[in-house]
């Protein structure tokens, strides 16, 4: 079903992996026995992630969310279709204003090389307490798992032994083929350099070497 349309859907195919997998509950709609929609609601972080990122016919997706509003959490941070929210408006209350995203899906690697740099280095588990106070000053307010780091799957620039830029992901699935950049940040100081661009585009280049056919990025429009 996700694999219809991989880049929309990187972070449910990837959270089919069984690194993520514990912290899911989904949610199916069926017409006539086919499955027309599949949500996703993803509880590690606080509040819970809902991924309800609908497929035509896109209106059976409201009919899904209206009939799980009792199995849903009372607070969700949740991804939505845009044609979604007038319909659900009736059983959910924003409590902030709707951001328009766009989802984009890496689709010309031979443009990588010409970002990447030698100052780009691997990032590990014992890096994280530096990793912490980086994002605390780059991009407070970040949702940063620290077992992440355990991907292997984060990468750094140091400039005067200080991390200024990071890069990784949040969903990494060998076994499924796809991950999802995240958590990419630069210094205030140091931004307007292309750092995160090389950083992005190194670790690009590694996930396509791990057999990652489908790489996605959330960005706010």
């Amino acid at each position: 079903f996700f694999s219809r349309s991989p880049h929309v859907h990187a972070y449910a195919l990837g959270d089919l992996d069984s690194f993520f997998w514990p912290h899911t509950r989904w949610l199916g709609w069926q017409g006539d026995g086919v499955l027309e929609q599949v949500a996703l609601l993803y509880d590690e972080p606080d509040p819970p992630v809902l991924l309800a990122l609908a497929e035509e016919p896109e209106e059976a997706m409201s009919e899904l969310l209206l009939a799980a509003t009792d199995r849903l959490p009372r607070t969700v941070y949740a991804h939505v279709s845009p044609s979604l929210l007038g319909p659900i408006a009736r059983a959910f209350a924003p409590a902030t204003d709707p951001a328009l995203h766009c989802k984009l899906g890496l689709s010309r690697p031979e443009a990588l090389e010409a970002h990447e740099t030698d100052d780009v280095e691997p990032l590990v588990p014992a890096d994280l307490a530096e990793v912490e106070r980086f994002y605390e000053s780059a991009y407070p307010g970040t949702w940063f798992q620290a077992r992440m780091l355990e991907t292997g799957r984060y990468v750094g620039i140091r400039r005067d032994r200080e991390l200024v830029c990071v890069a990784g992901v949040h969903v990494w699935s060998p076994r499924w083929r796809v991950a999802a950049l995240g958590n990419v940040a630069t210094l205030p100081a140091a931004r307007g350099n292309g750092l995160a661009t090389a950083a992005c585009a190194t670790l690009c280049r590694i996930l396509l070497d791990d057999g990652i056919e489908t790489i996605s990025l959330n960005v706010r429009a």
